[in-house]
């Protein structure tokens, strides 16, 4: 078992994704876990899933995460600060500088309050698709404020890192600009391409590729929540659509007449501007330069995939990032395989000899 940087206990509020993720990655380094939700039934389904214990009257956490939706955030990181005297409070919501601001207009004890927020989810929630991995090398926000010590603080610190998380320190205004151009606005952006789909002809739908499932796959998360998280960050998430629609403008003036002078000119400029921003984005997701990417024609055979990754293994190429394409009804599958240039032209080779067959 891999030593713990924090104590414990850890009394974990909120037994959805989030938080019975959270529980599991710290029962996994032997932290003794405190189990509480609103709902009984995901308690007694994170317990069953080896997330923690229930709630005992004499518990005593080192430290409280609180995991539940933002419109009640606030309420319930006040109960708990109330109710443990001695422990530190942290939350994980998505959005910070209101949670804050609502704390302290209540006179809850924020020194030993400090909001943070872990940039990792799945498309499903509740506790059956919790993951004890969940958060390994994602970013993880620390929203600091001067009414809490650094000492106070470090528990969240020893939190992130137990996870596997990368800390991330910003203020809970800055993060929340931040979410709203990363996280927000993109899943408005998704939402509003995905409702194109609804009177959509059927013909059209099933030319579906990667390219749209990308661009819409957040669009299938939960309404109710997101009602919650767009509510909660109206202010910054509005100025970064009143500058969308501005773009969006003036793609549409320059289609209006592609023959017009300039006209070609301008879509280029703005395409370009798009190749320009997403090479801006950290890390193997992002158009990083450092990796080159070998397209592989997979038969829709069970198994194949899992071949295709085995043989990369024994080429003894290191696999950086994978990409998958497949329409329901189409015999082949397209997976895209990024590897660091020097390695791709070895690859290549390799896997043709081996019967793979290579795109482009």
């Amino acid at each position: 078992m891999v030593e713990s940087r924090l104590v414990g206990p850890v009394r974990v509020v909120g037994t959805g994704l989030l938080g019975t993720s959270i529980a599991l990655g710290l029962r996994g380094r032997g932290i003794d876990v405190i189990l509480a939700d609103a709902s009984p039934t995901h308690v007694a389904l994170a317990v069953d899933l080896g997330a923690g214990r229930p709630a005992l009257p004499d518990d005593a956490p080192q430290l409280v995460v609180v995991a539940v939706p933002p419109d009640v955030t606030a309420r319930v990181v006040a109960d708990e600060l109330a109710a443990f005297p001695d422990a530190i409070v942290t939350d994980v919501a998505s959005v910070k500088a209101g949670i804050l601001a609502e704390l302290e207009s209540t006179g809850a004890d924020v020194a030993r309050y400090i909001g943070s927020h872990p940039l990792a989810g799945r498309e499903r929630g509740g506790p059956l698709a919790a993951r004890a991995d969940l958060f390994a090398g994602r970013p993880w926000v620390v929203a600091a404020h001067d009414e809490i010590s650094y000492q106070r603080a470090s528990a969240i610190d020893d939190l992130i890192l137990d996870l596997g998380a990368t800390l991330v320190e910003m203020t809970p205004e800055e993060h929340d600009r931040g979410v709203a151009l990363i996280s927000h606005v993109p899943q408005v952006v998704a939402t509003i391409m995905a409702r194109r789909f609804i009177d959509a002809p059927n013909a059209a739908l099933g030319l579906a590729g990667q390219g749209v499932r990308d661009v819409t796959r957040i669009a299938a998360s939960d309404p109710d929540l997101w009602v919650q998280i767009l509510g909660a960050n109206a202010g910054s998430v509005r100025d970064i659509l009143l500058a969308y629609r501005d773009d969006l403008d003036r793609f549409i003036e320059a289609l209006a007449d592609p023959a017009a002078p300039g006209a070609r000119r301008r879509v280029a400029e703005e395409l370009t501007g798009g190749n320009t921003g997403v090479e801006r984005l950290p890390g193997k997701h992002g158009t990083d330069k450092r990796f080159t990417t070998v397209i592989v024609m997979v038969d829709d055979r069970p198994g194949q995939l899992a071949r295709l990754l085995a043989e990369v293994g024994e080429i003894g190429v290191n696999l950086e990032d994978l990409r998958l394409e497949h329409s329901p009804g189409r015999q082949v599958g397209l997976a895209e395989i990024a590897v660091v240039p020097e390695a791709a032209d070895r690859l290549t080779t390799e896997l043709a000899a081996r019967g793979w067959r290579i795109a482009g």
